[in-house]
């Protein structure tokens, strides 16, 4: 059976740090690209960062750039996403997705909330 957990979220005063993590199981993850995707109140859902597999080169959404970063241990088959520097405007609901060649796995998210 094939999951993406994510943990970490919770509420932060702006300015504050979190980590995400990511627990995947039921595949091969070092095959997978993984990608953090978060989802405004009311607004699509937009890819913020992504690392590949093997190079591990890394990628983020401009409004991230400096603030985030993804990386992963396939030794514990594991996703992570620091975020520093965090605005009200982070707000949302993280997802964790898995991309492989033929097919995509996704968490069921977590909820980040910036505000004082």
């Amino acid at each position: 059976q094939v999951q993406l957990v994510e943990s970490g979220g919770g509420l932060v005063q702006p300015g504050g740090s979190l980590r995400l993590s990511c627990a995947a199981s039921g595949f091969t993850f070092s095959s997978y690209a993984m990608n953090w995707y978060r989802q405004a109140p009311g607004k699509e859902r937009e890819l913020v960062a992504s690392i590949t597999n093997i190079l591990r080169k890394t990628n983020y959404a401009d409004p991230v750039k400096g603030r985030f970063a993804i990386s992963r241990d396939d030794a514990k088959n594991t996703a992570y996403l620091q975020m520093n520097s965090l605005k009200p405007e982070d707000t949302g609901v993280y997802y964790c997705n898995a991309r492989g060649t033929q097919t995509t796995y996704w968490g069921q998210g977590a909820q980040v909330t910036v505000s004082s």
